[in-house]
């Protein structure tokens, strides 16, 4: 993957940075890149309480700042925007509202690549509201100056509707900071990396092994 002048991560939730793209982001760090993550809320709504439980819903969005601090800090990313709107109701902010918040940063930070989640394979209402928040930004930019957007499609049927991802990036020496990210986010995601430590696949690679080998992104395009 090519340097970057500068990269803008765009995803609703601590934790969904670690998922899909903390490994492409911490290469590009590791190549003096500026990474931005703006996270839209603290995730203060998560199913999860810890494994064994150890937060309350009270304790869980201070839990969930902190983890998300973290998190970053694992991956090196340097620039963590809070952006301050709360967990499960993303869906339900104004359309414009959204739309000059990616507006702004995309103005102050001119990022050659945006990361989010690809429209209509998000999974999660949040997620559908923040990926068409981007793209819609996006879309309003004279065409010349449109950085590269590119979504994670985390529902199952993605690649069977879109086929296989365009955008794909072996990130295996960058395992390490993929993995201390997800552990900083231990309240979502201790049970799934307590699995991981066992499973294995049917070809006998181990599932942490398929997670941490590449990330893998759709191009999102405009018919102008």
């Amino acid at each position: 993957m090519e340097k970057q002048r500068q990269i803008l991560i765009v995803y609703p939730h601590p934790d969904d940075e670690s998922f899909s793209v903390a490994g492409i982001a911490a290469m590009q760090a590791s190549m003096g890149v500026p990474v931005t993550y703006a996270c839209l809320t603290l995730g203060e709504m998560g199913r999860n309480l810890g494994n064994p439980p150890f937060a309350t819903r009270e304790s869980l969005p201070e839990i969930r700042k902190k983890e998300l601090i973290a998190a970053c800090e694992a991956i090196g990313i340097q620039d963590l925007r809070m952006m301050g709107l709360r967990d499960k109701t993303v869906e339900f902010e104004d359309d414009e509202k959204m739309v000059g918040m990616i507006t702004d940063l995309i103005t102050e930070l001119n990022p050659s690549m945006i990361f989010t989640f690809l429209p209509n394979y998000c999974v999660h209402p949040d997620h559908e509201a923040t990926a068409r928040a981007v793209v819609e930004a996006v879309s309003r930019m004279p065409k010349a100056e449109r950085p590269t957007l590119l979504g994670a499609g985390f529902a199952n049927n993605t690649e069977e509707e879109m086929g296989e991802a365009d955008f794909v990036v072996d990130i295996s020496a960058f395992k390490e900071h993929k993995l201390n990210a997800l552990k900083a986010h231990a309240s979502q995601t201790g049970w799934m990396l307590q699995e991981l430590e066992n499973r294995e696949e049917e070809h006998g690679e181990s599932q942490e092994d398929a997670w941490f080998a590449s990330e893998k992104f759709y191009t999102i395009t405009f018919n102008d």
